[in-house]
C-alpha cells in the first residue's frame, strides 16, 4: 500500500464561505494513480472545516445562515476577550467560527474504486471557510494500490 501527502492551497474571501474542491481532489486522485484505497481530506485551521454535500447554491445558503443562528458572529465568546487580552497578533474576534468548526470537523474520508472518488451523484468536497478570508491549506492523504 502507498502513501502520499499533498497540500492544497486555498485564497479565501469570507466567512463562512463554501469552496469546492472535489476537482481539485480527483485530480490529485488521478495524478497518483491510485486504483484502490481511500482519501483523507483534511482543514490545517480550527477555523475552517472540510465537509461533504450537495453544491445546490440555496442549500450551501440555508446551511451559512443555520451556522450564524447557532454560534452568531455577534455572539458573546469567552475566547474572544481572551484572545484581545493575551495575544498581540492581531487576532480577530473568532470564538463564533471555532464553534462552528466543531459541529462541522477538520475531515472527510472518501473511497477511491477502480480510480475514483467513490461519491454519490451529488456529493461534493467542500472547504469551508469559518472565519474571514486569508490563506489557507487543505491536507490531501491518499492510501490505496
Amino acid at each position: 500500500m502507498r502513501c502520499q501527502t499533498h497540500t492544497i492551497r486555498i485564497r479565501t474571501e469570507r466567512g463562512p464561505q463554501f469552496i469546492d474542491i472535489t476537482d481539485r481532489v480527483a485530480q490529485l486522485v488521478q495524478e497518483a494513480s491510485v486504483r484502490n484505497g481511500f482519501v483523507v481530506v483534511f482543514s490545517r485551521h480550527t477555523t475552517a472545516a472540510v465537509r461533504i454535500n450537495e453544491n445546490c447554491p440555496h442549500l450551501l445558503q440555508d446551511i451559512e445562515d443555520m451556522l450564524r443562528r447557532i454560534a452568531p458572529p455577534d455572539g458573546e465568546y469567552r475566547h474572544n476577550v481572551y484572545a484581545h487580552a493575551f495575544s498581540n497578533n492581531g487576532e480577530r474576534p473568532n470564538g463564533h467560527s471555532h464553534c462552528q468548526h466543531l459541529l462541522l470537523g477538520a475531515s472527510e474520508a472518501v473511497p477511491i474504486v477502480d480510480g475514483q472518488l467513490l461519491l454519490g451523484q451529488y456529493q461534493r468536497i467542500f472547504f469551508v471557510e469559518l472565519d474571514h478570508g486569508r490563506d489557507r491549506e487543505v491536507v490531501v492523504q491518499l492510501l490505496g494500490e
